[in-house]
């Protein structure tokens, strides 16, 4: 029997495991010296290439989704306030305004790339709305320069949902430049993975201090500010979560952050051969269906991480390609459906089909194939040849 190719295989190896295993050596395995460490090295990653350039205030967190809470709250979003955000995403980032008891108004997506609309986003803008939560979705950076112009007219926030990568790019803005906190996820299927874990990044010193209150119960000092000197009282100031990054977890992301790049560009060869042989299997695959404005493909847009590598299947038969797929041994996921349909949302914020149909489309017929460095010719071949013949 053929081996199955599966939807996702880490990256992790020696470098990682010894890393790891130095930290069982030290005093502290959760919050402590490596997790400083990691903030650093992301901090200055963020501004790579970028002569004299201050390394953006990094704060690891147990997750993405606690990172966007923690944001919304240490920018002072409050019960009542309304934030524009993207139904085409995983329900972290609805569930991150729901939780700060903000209310999401959602705006309809790009066809061509499924990232928030800064149009729609413009004509969303109400007297109740505090800001805009943009998603940089499959790793492709929402267009930030456009977003920053509605915000800064209307005196909004941007805080940005950077769940699928830490590398993009796009028109010489990258996650945190233009918002005031970007949320990273290192999940186990992220480019940068620890198994769970995430981070925030933002400009503001005064954002990244609340950051790290909030994280740690609401405490003032830390475990490492506590120990290894004469006693020291702490004290909790507000109300926190236990959302910390641990020492551990850091170990296995800071080897990775050299290789980023590297692992990028890697990404990349495998999409650009997915284009290319997909095009030519499937000639549908070159344009838009009919009477569709969502294409087979999702367009490119700028430096990608490539998290995740998405078709459209024809309308009305998703469900049926993927079970053909899975049948040949292929692993595949869907990213995403749209988030107002899922039974909680359409229940709680009665937004019925129709409300936006481009994600809706989207979400119907989305299908996530295969992704990662390491995914061999051969494998993508069998993955291209199954779609090809289960079309």
């Amino acid at each position: 029997m053929t081996a199955k190719v599966e939807f996702y295989r880490h990256q992790l190896g020696e470098d990682e495991a010894t890393s790891w295993r130095r930290v069982l050596d030290t005093l502290f395995l959760t919050l402590g010296p490596q997790v400083a460490a990691f903030e650093q090295d992301l901090g200055r990653y963020l501004v790579r290439g970028r002569e004299g350039a201050t390394p953006l205030h990094v704060v690891g967190t147990n997750s993405c989704s606690m990172g966007l809470v923690m944001a919304l709250r240490a920018i002072g979003v409050k019960a009542g306030d309304e934030v524009i955000t993207t139904p085409m995403t995983f329900v972290a980032t609805v569930n991150a305004i729901l939780l700060v008891g903000a209310t999401p108004r959602f705006v309809d997506v790009e066809p061509s790339t499924g990232l928030i609309d800064p149009e729609a986003v413009r004509a969303a803008v109400g007297p109740r709305t505090a800001g805009i939560l943009p998603v940089h979705l499959y790793g492709q950076l929402a267009d930030m320069r456009a977003l920053r112009a509605v915000a800064d007219a209307r005196g909004l926030f941007v805080v940005e949902d950077s769940a699928h990568g830490v590398e993009m790019e796009h028109d010489g803005v990258r996650p945190g430049d233009l918002g005031a906190a970007a949320a990273f996820s290192f999940y186990a299927t992220k480019n940068l993975t620890c198994g769970d874990g995430g981070a925030v990044a933002t400009r503001d010193a005064g954002v990244a201090e609340r950051l790290r209150r909030l994280r740690n119960h609401g405490s003032n000092k830390a475990a490492t500010e506590r120990h290894g000197s004469a006693y020291q009282h702490w004290d909790v100031t507000e109300l926190g979560y236990k959302a910390n990054l641990t020492d551990l977890d850091a170990a296995l992301l800071r080897p990775q952050i050299a290789r980023a790049d590297e692992k990028r560009q890697e990404r990349e060869r495998i999409a650009l051969r997915y284009e290319t042989m997909l095009r030519e299997h499937i000639p549908a695959m070159r344009g838009p269906t009919e009477n569709s404005r969502v294409p087979w493909l999702v367009e490119r847009r700028g430096n990608s991480t490539h998290h995740l590598f998405t078709i459209h299947a024809p309308r009305g038969e998703r469900d049926a390609l993927l079970a053909k797929l899975g049948a040949a041994g292929i692993g595949t996921a869907v990213n995403y459906r749209a988030i107002h349909l899922l039974t909680y949302f359409a229940e709680s914020l009665g937004l019925p089909r129709g409300s936006f149909p481009v994600a809706e489309e989207i979400g119907d017929r989305t299908v996530s194939l295969p992704m990662f460095p390491g995914l061999s010719t051969d494998e993508q071949d069998r993955v291209v040849d199954a779609v090809a013949r289960s079309w």
